[in-house]
């Protein structure tokens, strides 16, 4: 079906009954959120599956993206057929041995050989494939300098701050609100530290979505009639080993990464 016009046609599905099974506070603020992308249809447990499959259908535009990113990708692993995969490992900091390049994605081994062959110890999809083989072919090996600034003040960041916010920052923070504890716990499983104390937040951590591009979330909880808050850092000599379209793509796909562990594993 065509892409809905607002919010209130997902509205108008639902059963309205406000259970709060979703985590949402009210029917509306779940359609929003749905509208917005930052929630799923089926994540209503009272909608049967003809409405889920109704609006589950992927519009063209939404199949020519993925097309273009599958076709990205493809074109990504050629040119690793191109490179000394040995010299790529002593500059960013990754190891090779049995004809595979491994680098450590949020502290798990990532490999890739001579003809692009992708394997991992945690699942490999284009959010981490891209950004990955665009680190191993064009990353310059920068050592991080310790300096954190925010996605607007990196290289074109700006322009493409408001869709990192909607699907990086929001949706991590909405993950975060939900499932607190468990948020704390997910970013240590991949390997977080603990940050500088003019960072601290109710949770600060430092990951490592690629050696030697640190990237730094800080959360607030809401207190005292204040929203909460979560904002993302990036090092700014670190942030040069990758092109902003693959930062985007890290963040958005950590945040995606996030909500669906919740999803399977989370509680109230």
């Amino acid at each position: 079906m065509p892409k809905p016009k607002n919010a209130m046609e997902i509205f108008q599905v639902l059963d309205k009954s406000n259970c709060r099974e979703c985590m949402e506070k009210t029917c509306l603020a779940f359609a929003g959120a749905v509208y917005m992308g930052r929630r799923s249809i089926e994540e209503c447990p009272k909608v049967d599956r003809e409405t889920i499959e109704r609006f589950s259908e992927k519009s063209e535009h939404e199949n020519s993206i993925e097309q273009n990113r599958d076709a990205y990708l493809a074109d990504l692993k050629k040119q690793v057929a191109r490179i000394d995969l040995v010299a790529a490992a002593g500059r960013l900091g990754g190891r090779f041995s049995d004809g595979r390049l491994t680098l450590k994605v949020l502290g798990k081994d990532f490999s890739v050989d001579a003809a692009g062959n992708l394997s991992a110890d945690i699942h490999v999809n284009p959010w981490v494939a891209i950004p990955f083989l665009d680190y191993v072919l064009n990353g310059k090996g920068i050592t991080p300098s310790g300096r954190w600034v925010s996605f607007r003040e990196l290289k074109e960041g700006q322009e493409r701050y408001p869709l990192f916010q909607k699907r990086c920052e929001a949706a991590m923070k909405q993950v975060a609100d939900h499932y607190t504890d468990l948020f704390d716990d997910m970013v240590h499983i991949f390997g977080g530290r603990q940050v500088a104390e003019a960072f601290e937040s109710d949770i600060s951590v430092v990951l490592h979505p690629l050696p030697k591009f640190p990237m730094m979330i800080c959360y607030w909880k809401p207190e005292d009639g204040l929203a909460s808050s979560l904002n993302t850092f990036f090092d700014e000599k670190g942030a040069g080993n990758l092109e902003i379209g693959s930062i985007f793509s890290l963040g958005a796909g950590l945040a995606l990464m996030f909500e669906r562990l919740s999803q399977r594993h989370g509680f109230s």
